[in-house]
């Protein structure tokens, strides 16, 4: 029996500040019956990610903005339930970036076929297996170019990204430190994660904790954060560290522009690099991700949380508990 209704989340507003339910509407919306190239999809579950908030401004930047009154798109992981193209079965799941409602019908093109029966659970392609955890692999490997043995700083750590670098991090014999926004949270870095040093950076002079987690300085900081902690990281950087600059979650709910890092001169004479990074800059790298990625997971080298709300309209509540420390790893709607 194939989908005839869905339920999608609009946004009716755009923020200002911290986002809110009433910024989100739900609404009931036809799916048709697919047509010669489609497929229709019930969704099993979709991502919620901090850089949709730089979507719902009404800017120019590397993605168009969302519309006010339609619905939105990010990741999410579905099941085909009839297809009227040859590479689609029934039953087969799917990636997608036709999330924000519980069923769509589309043309096949963009949408990736995982096969009937998955490695993993459904979750994890959103998470460690999807996007953040391509976007950790690229991202310190790629941008950062790590090198066996150095020393790692990730902000943000206890995140779906942050969690993932600082492992793969270790896999590489590095030393690595990580701030997260509670204890429990800082408890997970170092006693299941594998970090060698983690702190609060609620109650904590940054500095001070960078240098004594690593007394001879910073090799790579991943910036997940942004404001205080880039500037507290360039500090503590050793001559030609590098900082690969992933996201500033920390400023994405600002409404007046923050000064940037009042030290940012440190970089010239200790030739920093410093550089801006999304994922699909590192496409070329995704093959390798998923081969080396599905090991590390299947192994139980690395290790992932998830935190999740259930049901389609639970999506703005847990997209605004990505800016209030609501997750631990990543953040899923269950559909």
């Amino acid at each position: 029996m194939t989908t005839t209704t869905s339920r999608d989340v609009q946004l009716a507003k755009r923020p200002v500040g911290m986002p809110n339910n009433d910024d989100f509407q739900v609404i009931e919306a036809a799916v048709a019956a697919p047509t010669a190239g489609q497929i229709q999809v019930r969704n099993l579950c979709m991502s919620v990610d901090p850089y949709m908030r730089g979507r719902m401004v009404d800017r120019k930047s590397y993605v168009p903005p969302f519309q006010i009154g339609e619905t939105l798109t990010g990741g999410c992981i579905g099941v085909v339930e009839a297809s009227e193209h040859a590479d689609f079965k029934v039953g087969d799941h799917v990636e997608s970036m036709y999330g924000w409602r519980e069923a769509y019908t589309e043309d096949a093109a963009g949408i990736t076929n995982l096969g009937a029966k998955l490695d993993a659970p459904a979750s994890a392609y959103l998470g460690v297996l999807g996007m953040p955890g391509m976007t950790a692999y690229v991202g310190l490997l790629g941008a950062a170019e790590l090198k066996d043995g150095e020393t790692v700083f990730v902000s943000g750590a206890a995140g779906a990204v942050g969690s993932i670098v600082g492992q793969i991090a270790k896999l590489k014999g590095c030393h690595v430190l990580g701030s997260a926004g509670n204890p429990e949270k800082v408890a997970l870095l170092t006693d299941e994660l594998g970090f060698d040093y983690g702190f609060d950076y609620h109650n904590a002079d940054l500095v001070a904790q960078l240098r004594e987690g690593a007394p001879k300085g910073l090799d790579v900081y991943f910036d997940n954060v942004g404001a205080e902690h880039l500037q507290a990281a360039l500090m503590c950087m050793r001559q030609f560290g590098r900082v690969a600059l992933c996201g500033a979650i920390a400023q994405y709910n600002d409404t007046e522009p923050r000064p940037g890092p009042n030290n940012l001169a440190m970089a010239i004479g200790l030739g920093l690099t410093l550089r801006g990074f999304i994922v699909s800059h590192y496409d070329h790298m995704r093959a390798d991700f998923r081969r080396e990625m599905t090991g590390w997971v299947t192994s139980g080298e690395i290790k992932y949380r998830e935190t999740t709300f259930d049901g389609i309209d639970k999506a703005g509540e847990a997209f605004k508990g990505l800016f209030t420390g609501a997750n631990t790893g990543k953040m899923i709607v269950n559909i």
